[in-house]
């Protein structure tokens, strides 16, 4: 008798093998930094490291906190950090090392520093400039949406999937602050017709499950530095949503390219980019 051929192959998903002492630490910088300056940030303690990107104290400390606690978890791994590369951009290199950490310490920091929501903790684990894992952590609502490389997609430790069904208008959310005038006015122009334009989150942490929970079905961003996407087109991806650049083609952390297309099923990406990509492909 052939095995192979009668018994069913069970595919298995797991959480990654450092999901919970990641959640620790995430749930720890959350408790001792993020909520004690949340709405409590003087003005001498938020700065502009660009014309509007703006950094506070607890971006800092949570950075700095969240970067000792990770190499406590792997020794030898590597630390790619948003407020390390803002002081030396040559930290970036560290992209194509065989084991990154990526950190966000806190994303919206633009939301977080006017005392409202959204924003959130984003870790991602790289190998060889592959995400292989992923944490975006809500510290309002202790929301934590993770994913592991072919090993699904979860919140709060449970297993998520994108819905199948979608409405006749798609709701898009398009990021169009880092684009041109053209680019912008272009890209409104082509999806007006076809999609519920929204506001967005201005939050990669909270934009990414909006994809995969069906609340936004499109979004596109410009911009597409690793600490803000590394672990969120991993969980939508694994979610069985498809975030890629506008070729089509994998994002990986070390990349330098802009653009990006996000959308709740492949099938809606596939739509959107016949619709949007000529705006964007070279």
């Amino acid at each position: 008798m052939d095995i192979s051929r009668s018994t069913p192959i069970i595919e298995v998903r797991r959480m990654h093998s450092l999901y919970q002492p990641v959640l620790d630490i995430l749930e720890q910088a959350s408790r001792d930094i993020l909520l004690p300056h949340y709405q409590n940030l003087q003005s001498d303690q938020i700065e502009e490291k660009t014309p509007g990107d703006l950094v506070t104290v607890a971006d800092k400390l949570s950075e700095e906190f969240i970067e000792q606690a990770l190499l406590r978890l792997l020794p030898e791994s590597k630390i790619v950090g948003e407020e390390a590369v803002a002081a030396d951009p040559a930290v970036l290199e560290q992209l194509n090392d065989s084991q990154v950490w990526i950190i966000d310490p806190i994303d919206g920091t633009g939301n977080y520093a006017a005392g409202q929501a959204p924003f959130g903790i984003i870790i991602a684990l790289a190998e060889a400039n592959e995400t292989v894992a992923g944490w975006l952590y809500d510290p309002l609502s202790k929301r934590v949406c993770h994913a592991v490389k072919d090993g699904g997609a979860f919140i709060n430790g449970k297993k998520t999937i994108v819905s199948a069904k979608h409405p006749e208008t798609p709701v898009a959310a398009l990021a169009t602050g880092f684009m041109t005038n053209e680019q912008r006015e272009t890209l409104l122009n082509a999806a007006t017709p076809f999609y519920n334009i929204v506001d967005i989150p201005r939050c990669a942490a909270e934009q990414y499950p909006r994809l995969a929970l069906g609340t936004n079905h499109i979004s596109v961003f410009e911009r597409t530095l690793p600490w803000d996407h590394a672990a969120g087109i991993l969980f939508l991806n694994e979610a069985g949503g498809k975030c890629a650049r506008w070729d089509g083609s994998e994002y990986r952390p070390a990349d330098r390219k802009k653009g990006l297309l996000g959308a709740a099923s492949p099938e809606l990406w596939d739509e959107a980019a016949e619709r949007l990509g000529d705006i964007f492909r070279n």
